[in-house]
Formats: C-alpha cells, sequence, structure tokens
C-alpha cells in the first residue's frame, strides 16, 4: 500500500492536493502558497509539479481542467 508519508498538502479551489517535498518547497519558492497553504493559480501550481505529483492528484486536476473549459 502506497503511503502519503513526506508529502505536504495544499489546498486549491477544488479539494486538497498532496505534494512530494520538492514540489512542496518550490511551491513557496515560488510563493504561490499562503499562509494558509492555499493555493490560488492552480495553473501555476499544475505547470510546476512534478510526474509522481500531477499522477497522485490526476483525478482533482482533471476535474479543474475540465471545469474551466
Amino acid at each position: 500500500m502506497t503511503t502519503s508519508q513526506g508529502r505536504k498538502t495544499v489546498s486549491i479551489m477544488r479539494g486538497l492536493m498532496m505534494l512530494c517535498e520538492s514540489c512542496y518547497r518550490e511551491m513557496v519558492d515560488e510563493r504561490l502558497v499562503d499562509h494558509r497553504n492555499y493555493v490560488e493559480d492552480h495553473d501555476a501550481l499544475f505547470d510546476l509539479i512534478c510526474p509522481g505529483c500531477e499522477d497522485l492528484n490526476r483525478p482533482l486536476i482533471d476535474d479543474m481542467l475540465g471545469s474551466s473549459e
């Protein structure tokens, strides 16, 4: 069973997204997360996350990208 150990959680418009440590650090460095760990610019978030985090969060990403059409 896959665990989420070492993952960080950020909030986006439609829910919570789990990120690896390096993706989370990049979000902080790019100042995409606020003091509540909320990401306002989800398009920038989707551009920066690694393929592993993208696969892990695929249902949420598909939901958000489908809702903007």
